[in-house]
């Protein structure tokens, strides 16, 4: 069933009326706080990323990742943006369809608000996207900057995670081919992404 729990050993191909189901099941299911030791696990066709949360700077948006991983919201998304020395992107419902065009215009079908902190842009940090100039548009989408420091994004996205575990995985991520949009020539997958306790 889309957006169950049980994970497979393929691509889950979906629909967008399942896409659209899935975004108002979403709306059902309360955000509850991550809790003290509760970390994102991350299970790509690269290997494993793991990240803890900035829970007392963003706890709404760390809760909404949680939510949605732990719903499997996440699984068999892609990272359908990778740019060399800068970032990968990925958590776009939209990347379960088959249409790779409409891939980095999805969302869980709402937003949360912004919650911006003093932590800075650096390399490992775990951001939300969100759309252009809308400061209130972070939804499901996020990034992961391998940049040693991207200081003018501080106060502009809100930083909710930090990678622990799995930079060498990001690095092969971001080095993958691409084709003009910074879209990878060949999907990359997160396989299962869930919110554990470690």
């Amino acid at each position: 069933m889309p957006g169950g729990t049980q994970v497979t050993d393929k691509p889950e191909v979906l629909t967008n009326d399942q896409i659209a189901a899935f975004q108002e099941k979403l709306k059902t299911i309360e955000a509850v706080p991550v809790e003290d030791g509760e970390m994102a696990v991350i299970e790509t066709n690269f290997g494993t990323i793991k990240f803890k949360f900035f829970t007392k700077e963003a706890p709404n948006h760390c809760a909404n990742f949680k939510k949605l991983a732990n719903s499997g919201f996440y699984d068999w998304t892609t990272f359908h943006r990778v740019i060399p020395g800068f970032m990968i992107q990925g958590g776009d419902i939209y990347s379960k369809n088959d249409n790779p065009a409409d891939d980095g215009s999805g969302t869980p079908g709402y937003t949360v608000n912004a919650e911006f902190s003093k932590i800075p842009h650096k390399r490992g940090i775990v951001s939300m996207a969100r759309r252009g100039d809308s400061i209130n548009s972070a939804g499901s989408q996020f990034f992961i900057l391998v940049a040693p420091e991207y200081p003018s994004l501080d106060g502009q996205y809100s930083v909710f995670g930090e990678v622990t575990e799995g930079m060498d995985v990001i690095d092969k991520i971001v080095s993958v081919p691409r084709n003009e949009s910074d879209r990878p020539l060949e999907n990359v997958y997160m396989k299962k992404v869930r919110v554990v306790k470690q």
